[in-house]
């Protein structure tokens, strides 16, 4: 019989947004809850989650995710109209929100949903301050990731 203290769940990743670290410079990240309906959080355990362009925007003091796409489940109940693509207002305190408004206005950063998550029964999304990078910047990336991976094929061979 196996020991019930040893497998313990992580926190589950439902989905990532790839695309937001390649178009984006991210340099602060925060956790946000997020308001969800019933239909949404089962469609979430089934993974049908698509973030990839996903963003905030802050309207009436409230931080709002669009573009995030969650696909509603076939057995959906009949009497709820599903929405896709409606916007969920994500859970922050006010001066988080205050903060992140300050920011956009003045400093024309991007909030952008990064990472979409369990931890514990509460859907978690983490959300990052972006700007946008010009195309030398991504292919300087390109060049400092191959020289990493070069570099450590090398050493791994050199330890051989």
């Amino acid at each position: 019989m196996a020991k019930k203290g040893k497998n313990k769940v992580s926190p589950g990743n439902i989905a990532q947004n790839r695309k937001a670290r390649h178009e984006y410079s991210i340099s602060e990240k925060t956790e946000a809850g997020l308001e969800l309906q019933g239909w949404e959080v089962k469609a979430m355990r089934v993974g049908k989650v698509n973030l990839s362009d996903a963003y905030c925007i802050i309207q009436n003091n409230e931080l709002l995710l669009l573009g995030c796409h969650i696909t509603p489940l076939n057995t959906a109940s009949t009497h709820v109209h599903c929405d896709p693509e409606r916007p969920r207002k994500l859970l922050l305190k006010r001066r988080e929100i205050d903060k992140l408004k300050g920011l956009v206005e003045r400093q024309g950063f991007t909030i952008l949903g990064l990472n979409l998550y369990w931890k514990g029964p509460w859907a978690k999304l983490e959300i990052g301050l972006g700007k946008g990078k010009r195309e030398h910047d991504k292919r300087e990336d390109g060049k400092q990731r191959d020289w990493e991976r070069e570099k450590s094929r090398t050493m791994k061979d050199s330890l051989r």
